[in-house]
């Protein structure tokens, strides 16, 4: 840890068929092979459909518990507003109990126009939906029999069984892009915030971070003691230009709708080991203390370069 000045690095598991299908024998191998690089999560996205194929990412966590040794296990985020507040709690219980208590439940309402009209709901009514599901989610995951009654759920008298192992249940994250609202939201009914690498900078992190301790201090919490995560953090070490910009415009840019030009501007760990290096001392600086990076092609040698020669060149 005095080597990753005080950071911890996770790694996402790579769920996007990126042009090779993926297979249980070699997730199982990019996570023995994270475990031994030093990450100490093991992150899972979450989508239903997606612009590429994408394995489904709490189903891939819990099959690779045995395989993750002891790293945290972190949905990044899981949605119970698409999935169900109550399916996902089973879920999340579930991988909770069979990796020994080592779950951090990461939950976002989810930004996919398409995953809404893919289960029937609509899509302007996450906000106010992801609230309640938020809290029926918690009150699950607690044992709370009193349970939950909003305008779309209502969990009284139901008790999941058998609960967590952590209590009075594993930690809730909650999944911000750092606008003022979703910062008040995380204060308020998160044990965490998880950053979305992507759509913020290290400055508009720095700024999340002193919004939310000046939050907490408001609803009189302890702001020392609130953790966070910088989650998607899209990462592909090289030293050819080219391939650099082929991953941004050819990979990046079609599969998230975004404008190549954008994605070129943005402090992404895409590029030179130099610059990558740059980057990522720079979210440091801002306070991020933890970092989930997701390789993007040749996914084991990414994970290999980044601790061989982007984090050993952010000194202590």
């Amino acid at each position: 840890m005095t080597a990753d000045r005080g950071v911890e690095y996770g790694a996402h598991l790579p769920l996007i068929d990126l042009g090779e299908p993926r297979s249980l024998p070699a997730l199982r191998a990019y996570v023995r092979a994270a475990a031994r690089l030093g990450y100490r999560s093991l992150c899972a996205n979450d989508h239903l459909v997606f612009s590429r194929p994408w394995l489904d990412g709490p189903t891939a966590l819990a099959a690779l518990i045995e395989a993750s040794q002891d790293m945290t296990l972190v949905t990044t985020v899981g949605l119970p507003v698409l999935r169900g507040p109550v399916q996902l709690a089973k879920t999340l219980a579930a991988i909770d109990i069979l990796s020994g208590g080592r779950l951090i439940a990461g939950v976002g309402p989810g930004s996919s126009a398409a995953d809404y009209a893919a289960v029937g709901l609509r899509v302007e009514e996450r906000w106010r939906r992801f609230d309640e599901a938020l809290q029926v989610l918690r009150a699950l995951l607690h044992g709370d029999s009193a349970g939950f009654e909003g305008e779309f759920y209502s969990t009284s008298g139901v008790l999941l069984e058998p609960g967590p192992v952590q209590r009075p249940g594993p930690p809730v994250w909650v999944a911000s892009w750092g606008s003022p609202a979703g910062l008040r939201r995380v204060a308020r009914l998160g044990d965490g915030w998880l950053a979305s690498a992507y759509n913020t900078t290290p400055d508009r992190f720095r700024e999340g971070l002193d919004r939310l301790s000046e939050e907490r201090r408001r609803l009189g919490k302890a702001p020392e003691m609130f953790p966070s995560a910088l989650a998607t953090t899209w990462l592909h070490v090289t030293e050819d230009t080219g391939q650099a910009e082929r991953m941004i415009s050819d990979v990046l840019a079609p599969m998230l709708h975004r404008p190549a030009e954008e994605l070129r501007s943005a402090p992404l760990l895409i590029g030179s080991a130099e610059v990558c290096a740059e980057r990522l001392a720079a979210y440091v600086d801002a306070g991020a203390r933890r970092i989930f990076v997701w390789p993007l092609g040749d996914e084991v040698r990414q994970l290999e370069l980044f601790r061989e020669r982007v984090t050993s060149a952010v000194q202590p």
